[in-house]
């Protein structure tokens, strides 16, 4: 299942610095606006301990992660919707991916550059909710637009009586309401009963837009180790800031893309001494955004193993056995005929299948059976 989540942010805020540690893989990241002009991609594995326990219960040859894309989109400026910076190129790029990592500096004018110098803010001070507002208004106005051109095509099939024409330009008038109140187009969801509709017309009519405003957020807060960040000083800016992520429900993570970036080559133990070294705090901040990342895109794993291989599957929450099995092979819908599961713990207590089917731990499950986090199956077809 290939899903991509694409990191944006206002130049200069660590977006590629972060992209190099999530990837392992070298972009330009650079102390000036719109460095990185084209997006980079890279695959990150989803960091999973229960996949190398499984790995070494059935000594397998191959052990092979979950996975996730990671899309490097060029800094966005304001004014972006009408074409300043490389807004046009942002907008297309950000459409083709399935969620927003969303980068917001919360670290100091004063140094974070990797030769020590400052890195200079594009608008000279720090405040991330200011930061937050200009890229979500880039991203309203855009749908704005494209709300707007919809209900220009929509004008002669209303003109006649069309009744999905009709329905359809009542359900876009109220997301450009919403969007021109200042709110993404996904909060029009928290009050549909003011819509009017269904929710299934809604979700039908803003599927078709492919709206930006539509795509789950996660905002990720760079922070300076030895530095003190806005989070340390509790401001008034950072009150806003939590206010902000409270009355919007929204995810947040943490996290020091510096530091991360220079452990990037790092693994284990080895690791986290270099971190202690380094002035960061203990855990994986890398580790915590992917698994944050994962979730946010509404995925969960199960696996498979055996002598051959031990591999997480990517599959999305509510899929039914039959549907799962498609992570593995198209063919896997129409022919499945059962799934013998067990959840991962259960095997590993068992020590073996041959003991987990003795002491009953193994189920067989039919079509309509809804794959849970953490499922071992074997798919019979």
């Amino acid at each position: 299942m290939a899903l991509g989540i694409g990191i944006v942010g206002l130049p200069n805020v660590g977006k590629s610095t972060l992209f190099n540690a999530l990837t392992k893989k070298s972009v330009p990241a650079e102390n000036y606006p719109f460095c990185t002009i084209d997006p980079s991609v890279g695959v990150v594995a989803v960091p999973d301990l229960r996949l190398s326990k499984l790995s070494t219960l059935s000594k397998s040859a191959k052990t092979i992660p979950a996975a996730i894309e990671f899309v490097d989109i060029a800094g966005l400026v304001k004014g972006a919707s009408a074409g300043e910076g490389l807004g046009n190129k942002f907008l297309a790029n950000i459409r083709e991916v399935d969620a927003i990592l969303e980068v917001v500096r919360i670290f100091p004018a004063q140094g974070g550059s990797a030769s020590g110098g400052d890195v200079v803010h594009v608008y000279g001070e720090i405040d991330p909710m200011r930061d937050i507002e200009v890229i979500n208004l880039e991203l309203m106005m855009a749908d704005l637009e494209t709300v707007t051109k919809r209900l220009g095509n929509l004008e002669k099939d209303v003109k006649r009586g069309d009744k999905d024409a009709l329905d359809e330009k009542e359900v876009l008038e109220k997301i450009a309401a919403t969007l021109e109140a200042g709110k993404l187009a996904k909060d029009i969801f928290q009050n549909v009963e003011n819509v009017g509709h269904p929710m299934s017309n809604i979700e039908g009519v803003v599927k078709k837009l492919h709206l930006l405003t539509m795509k789950p957020i996660l905002y990720a807060l760079n922070k300076k180790s030895g530095a003190k960040n806005l989070d340390e000083a509790k401001d008034e800016r950072w009150e806003k800031l939590m206010r902000f992520f409270k009355d919007k429900n929204a995810q947040y993570v943490i996290f020091d893309a510096k530091v991360e970036d220079e452990l990037k080559e790092f693994a284990g133990e080895e690791k986290e001494t270099f971190r202690r070294e380094l002035g960061a705090e203990e855990g994986d901040g890398i580790d915590a955004l992917i698994s944050a990342s994962y979730t946010l895109l509404g995925l969960i794993t199960y696996f498979t193993t055996g002598e051959d291989e031990t591999r997480a599957w990517t599959i999305k929450k509510g899929w039914t056995a039959p549907e799962a099995g498609t992570a593995i092979h198209t063919d896997f819908k129409d022919k499945f005929i059962r799934a013998e599961v067990i959840w991962w713990q259960d095997l590993l207590t068992a020590g073996s299948y041959v003991v987990a089917r003795e002491k009953g731990l193994l189920r067989t499950e039919g079509k309509d059976y809804i794959v849970q986090d953490g499922d071992v199956i074997e798919f019979k077809i």
